[in-house]
């Protein structure tokens, strides 16, 4: 079992970027060749995933994730995968079943987008081969404009390890009237996370936030 604290950098969204290539065309047929610094110039969230589920020839899996807030050191959310159930054959899932896979939807209540600093923990298992640097590129968007970026390195995994990777995201104050406008647009603010090992995509997730007074009492 391996522990690793990632490495990361914040980058602030200043402005839009233009990218060359068509990310956006509901099109998984060339994601091999999507390097990480084509996804680090999109300046919206991509309108389908960038690559199929097949791509994760790292039999990469993760098990268990819980956020929290580093200054007060409470959970925020938690989620674990049950150890009984039965691996799934993701070749057999639907299209709705493959975006329950892939997206998952929070509430955290609008004193979230107050926080200073948010940890994370990922607990993930790797198959028989072995993972020379696993990288994450998490870009977040309030409707089609970029709020924030993040970039994190775990390294190398053994094959056939179960890895704990812990993150701290530093959020910088978002303007208050940003603020109030994705207080008050349920899930209109996403993110996209895109899993490399080296240059290669090998997974993306898509996230959607909302921060409502329901999701503080949850």
């Amino acid at each position: 079992f391996i522990s690793l604290c990632a490495t990361g950098r914040f980058m602030a969204a200043t402005e839009d970027l233009n990218f060359e290539l068509d990310l956006n065309d509901n099109s998984t047929s060339d994601y091999e060749s999507i390097t990480p610094e084509q996804v680090l110039t999109l300046s919206a969230p991509t309108q389908d995933y960038l690559c199929p589920l097949s791509a994760n020839v790292y039999g990469i899996d993760f098990l268990a994730f819980k956020i929290r807030d580093i200054r007060s050191g409470r959970t925020l959310f938690t989620v674990e995968r049950d150890k009984d159930a039965p691996n799934i054959d993701l070749s057999t899932l639907t299209p709705e079943q493959e975006e329950a896979v892939r997206c998952i939807s929070y509430d955290f209540g609008p004193d979230f987008l107050t926080l200073e600093s948010i940890g994370t923990m990922l607990e993930f298992s790797v198959g028989p081969k072995e993972v020379p640097s696993f990288r994450m590129i998490e870009r977040h968007y309030y409707k089609d404009q970029l709020v924030k970026s993040y970039d994190f390195t775990f390294g190398f995994c053994i094959p056939n390890s179960t890895n704990t990777w812990e993150a701290i995201y530093d959020v910088p104050p978002l303007p208050e009237s940003l603020r109030r406008e994705m207080e008050a647009s349920p899930y209109a603010t996403q993110s996209d996370s895109f899993y490399f090992v080296g240059d290669s995509l090998i997974m993306h997730n898509k996230a959607k936030y909302a921060y409502t007074a329901e999701g503080a009492l949850a």
